[in-house]
């Protein structure tokens, strides 16, 4: 099996609904995200994927989520914007686009992160 990593990152806030803490307030972070596609195979030019296909895929989700207010997009209306269901959000939306996702990783600081993979 072979794998590769890219990474990328937004800014954004959010609210959790439903929290008792200091996340039900309004605050923001500045995401990291790491994505990785595995396949049994190489492609005819010896590679999983190229890297630049796969940043710019990623980085027209990450467009959609910077500098904006979570919880107002329509997604995450129905959805609390917490960092496991943003990873499950670009993981979902890189599928539909590239075959292999393997997971999505969200790190809201440099300690915390949620991984999203089926």
């Amino acid at each position: 099996m072979y794998s590769i990593k890219a990474e990328g990152n937004f800014s954004s806030a959010h609210n959790l609904r439903g929290y008792k803490g200091k996340c039900e307030e309004l605050h923001g972070h500045n995401w990291k995200i790491e994505v990785v596609v595995a396949k049994d195979r190489l492609n005819k030019t010896g590679m999983v994927l190229d890297f630049k296909f796969l940043r710019q895929k990623l980085n027209n989700i990450l467009d959609k989520l910077d500098h904006k207010y979570l919880n107002n997009l329509s997604y995450f209306k129905k959805v609390n914007p917490t960092s496991e269901n943003i990873a499950k959000y670009i993981y979902d939306n890189l599928r539909a686009n590239i075959a292999g996702i393997k997971s999505v990783t969200v790190w809201e600081n440099n300690t915390s992160s949620a991984t999203y993979e089926e």
